[in-house]
């Protein structure tokens, strides 16, 4: 009780009986048990009350169920953090064995004795340069500036009459 050994209690009895002698000792005892279980009804209903006012069990299910709602999302999220889509082009052309296959095919073979293999001369190709005219293409510039210079002349026939 409270942290008290026997010793303890003996003599708080002994310094209580000293002090308040034989006649008010029952009375005194009394209180202090009314007063030791009010102290803990006290205690009890402060607990209630702020359990019911802030709801801790509610708020821990509640934060249970994000952290659950988190860790699913977080394990979804590790098989994308690894995502390189190059890395699926390499290994899916395997760009290694193309390597060594076009090598090979370009390796000269070994001549044979007395075989003697001539060195092909290189072809020289040459473009030149054609130019294409087509003769409606002209004409028709020709006839835009023949028509623009009609809608000139008659732009300064309105302006002179209506002056």
């Amino acid at each position: 009780m409270f942290g008290l050994g026997f010793m303890e209690i003996l003599f708080i009895a002994i310094v209580a009986i000293i002090f308040l002698g034989p006649d008010k000792l029952p009375g005194a005892m009394v209180d202090i048990a009314k007063f030791i279980k009010s102290a803990k009804n006290a205690i009890t209903d402060a607990k209630q009350s702020l359990n019911e006012e802030v709801n801790l069990d509610e708020l821990k299910r509640e934060a249970l169920g994000y952290k659950e709602q988190l860790d699913k999302a977080t394990e979804e999220l590790q098989g994308f953090k690894n995502l390189n889509p190059m890395n699926d082009l390499k290994e899916a052309a395997d760009l290694g064995s193309v390597k060594d296959n076009f090598e090979r095919l370009t390796q000269r073979e070994p001549e044979a004795e007395g075989t003697q293999v001539e060195a092909k001369q290189s072809e020289e190709i040459t473009f030149k340069k054609k130019t294409v005219s087509d003769p409606t293409l002209g004409e028709v510039k020709k006839e835009n500036k023949a028509l623009k210079k009609e809608a000139k002349k008659k732009v300064e026939e309105d302006q002179a009459g209506d002056n």
